[in-house]
């Protein structure tokens, strides 16, 4: 499914299939969740993205061949391709641990062809061996969802009430991370949004109820998964003194204005980019020790375009994720 233009969806194509190059894996695709990025990049929020393009970076697949200078990989080896998918190793943000905010990084579905097609090329690198237990379509929304979700949840530190804002895939999973370390869960949708508010207390939420909203107890910590620049000063004024609000979306509309007084008091504000291969590695020890599910609405790969649109509007809980038989 390739994007030709920004805002004119995905068309069906064919292509030969790509060869490794050094360091790479070919990837025959089994599962590959929707993203809200993805949604971003076909809607043109994001505006850098190479031209044509395969969307598509939450990739469960298997290895099918490997380049030269790739250590050796099993093939038929279950793996799964992130968002972050090549960085240069030598810059100083690569140098000191932070590989996600590297100066020349490349990015699965982005400014690297990704996952919404039969094959991909990934860098050796950014691919995880995923456990047994989770299938294809359910271990697919781990790679973005999950791994963003486990990155923000980190930065919020050790917050014991914590307030999602958008209860969408990265929410649901979050949430059972969190319940699981005995933290509780305050769950904000969209204002009237009663079957996502339901979905949200049968994860664990103590409370769930409209962004538009204060909880009834003060939040230790807040993540903003919905892409609503507006739920910052809301999350703020839920936050207790000494509270972090965290943005986990690589794309925001404008933040309003809002008075100093509801950051004083040692209020923080902060942001989460992209992921590191720790974060990953991590995140895949904890989530079948929850254990973690997903719950995924499956489309065939054709209806890729139906899938975003669905995304768009809310129409399921979870995530959706294409296949690729059918």
């Amino acid at each position: 499914m390739v994007l030709r233009q920004a805002g004119a969806g995905l068309a069906l194509e064919t292509a030969p299939v790509p060869r490794p190059g050094p360091g790479e894996l070919l990837i025959k695709v089994r599962a590959c969740a929707v993203c809200r990025t993805d949604l971003h990049v076909v809607d043109g929020d994001l505006s850098h993205p190479k031209l044509p393009l395969i969307p598509g970076h939450e990739v469960i697949g298997t290895v099918a061949a490997v380049g030269d200078g790739t250590p050796a990989a099993t093939l038929g080896e279950r793996v799964g391709v992130p968002w972050l998918g090549w960085t240069c190793g030598a810059c100083r943000y690569c140098r000191n641990g932070h590989e996600n905010l590297c100066d020349r990084a490349e990015f699965t579905g982005y400014t690297r062809d990704g996952g919404f097609a039969e094959y991909l090329l990934a860098d050796h690198r950014y691919c995880f061996p995923i456990p047994a237990s989770y299938s294809d379509v359910n271990a697919a929304p781990l790679m973005c969802a999950g791994l963003i979700g486990f990155r923000s949840l980190r930065a919020a530190g050790d917050a014991k009430r914590l307030g999602l804002y958008g209860f969408g895939s990265a929410a649901h999973i979050v949430a059972q991370v969190a319940v699981k370390e005995d933290r509780a869960v305050y769950a904000f949708t969209k204002p009237g949004d009663r079957a996502t508010q339901a979905f949200a207390r049968s994860l664990g939420a103590v409370w769930s109820g409209g962004s538009d909203t204060l909880p009834p107890d003060k939040l230790d910590a807040a993540i903003i998964f919905a892409p609503a620049g507006l739920l910052v000063p809301a999350a703020l004024r839920a936050v207790d003194k000494g509270g972090t609000v965290v943005c986990a979306g690589i794309h925001m509309s404008d933040i309003p204005s809002f008075p100093y007084s509801i950051l004083w008091q040692e209020r923080v504000i902060r942001s989460v980019a992209n992921l590191t291969r720790a974060d990953g590695e991590a995140f895949l020890r904890v989530a079948p020790t929850v254990p973690v599910t997903t719950t995924v609405q499956p489309y065939p790969l054709a209806d890729a375009n139906a899938a975003l649109d669905d995304l768009r509007h809310g129409r399921f809980e979870g995530a959706a994720v294409l296949t690729m038989n059918g």
